[in-house]
């Protein structure tokens, strides 16, 4: 069997199996201190080590692909707190000598939401998180995107909704997609979290939220054509939003993609993930079977 762990910059989610029909031992501990993080992530492994063929890691990023760097496998210029700069891979490489597969943690969900969930079907799709940050990963001929880095989606300039004043709240552009439309922009923006907005207040939100991410989902369907859009992360469960998110696509894209897939069906190709609250770490065991499948 592999192990899974799904590192994301809330917490951190490991299990083992070999897909979604086996997932056992699931364990979710918060994303705190590297050091604390990464050695409860250690002793996971260790408690499996004996069973594993491979292990793979989806991580929050941005994170190191290149397998000939001197930093592979490393979390570089995180905006999370305290995690810049910390090499994952090195401390489970200690605890079990098999093959790693290491990946964003958007990708990672790409890949197991293709091999087994809402694009199980398709040669094609892209995956995003809208929650604590704003992530997608993409597969392309049933392979996971990657070119100079990997895709960095959630960091897309927008168009400021009329209605919106808010400044943005990413470290880096202020106003990009994540800085606008993720759950701590929420939260900032009308002073309590997204899963506690009611009302007129709800309302807005989605109005604003739908307005960003079909912005998003428009520059993907022009620039990639996916032939499916997969929108998960908690931001996603607020009442409503995913269907006005299809709504303002189809306005903002106002016909010039004359495709069935999206006048017709649009319903089909903005969905949510199949395995919503399992995406990421069964994205980390398909990440680890391509790993233990790969010739040494």
């Amino acid at each position: 069997m592999y192990a899974g762990i799904e590192a994301g910059g809330t917490k951190f989610v490991c299990a083992v199996g070999t897909g979604p029909d086996d997932l056992t031992a699931v364990t979710t501990f918060p994303t705190t201190t590297p050091k604390e993080t990464l050695d409860l992530a250690c002793a996971f492994v260790a408690d499996h080590s004996a069973d594993l063929r491979g292990i793979g890691v989806a991580s929050f990023g941005p994170v190191d692909l290149h397998h000939s760097s001197e930093t592979y496998g490393f979390i570089t210029s995180t905006p999370k707190p305290g995690w810049t700069d910390t090499d994952v891979l090195g401390p489970l490489r200690k605890v079990a000598d098999v093959p790693i597969g290491f990946d964003t943690d958007v990708n990672g969900a790409a890949l197991g939401e293709a091999r087994w969930g809402a694009a199980a079907d398709l040669e094609s799709c892209v995956y995003v998180t809208v929650g604590t940050g704003v992530g997608g990963g993409a597969v392309v001929g049933g392979q996971l995107l990657h070119g100079l880095l990997h895709p960095e989606m959630g960091h897309l300039p927008v168009v400021r909704h009329q209605d919106d004043d808010f400044v943005g709240r990413c470290p880096f552009h202020g106003g990009c997609l994540e800085g606008m439309a993720s759950g701590p922009a929420i939260a900032d923006r009308w002073g309590t979290p997204a899963q506690s907005l009611k009302g007129e207040q709800l309302e807005q939100a989605v109005v604003i939220e739908a307005d960003y991410l079909a912005q998003m989902a428009a520059a993907l369907t022009y620039i990639l054509s996916p032939a499916r859009l997969i929108f998960g992360g908690g931001v996603m469960q607020l009442e409503g939003l995913l269907e006005a998110l299809r709504a303002r696509l189809v306005e903002g894209l106002n016909g010039y993609l004359d495709v069935r897939e999206i006048i017709e069906d649009i319903d089909r190709y903005i969905v949510a993930p199949a395995h919503a609250d399992n995406a990421g770490v069964l994205g980390a065991i398909a990440l680890a079977d391509n790993a233990a499948s790969e010739p040494t």
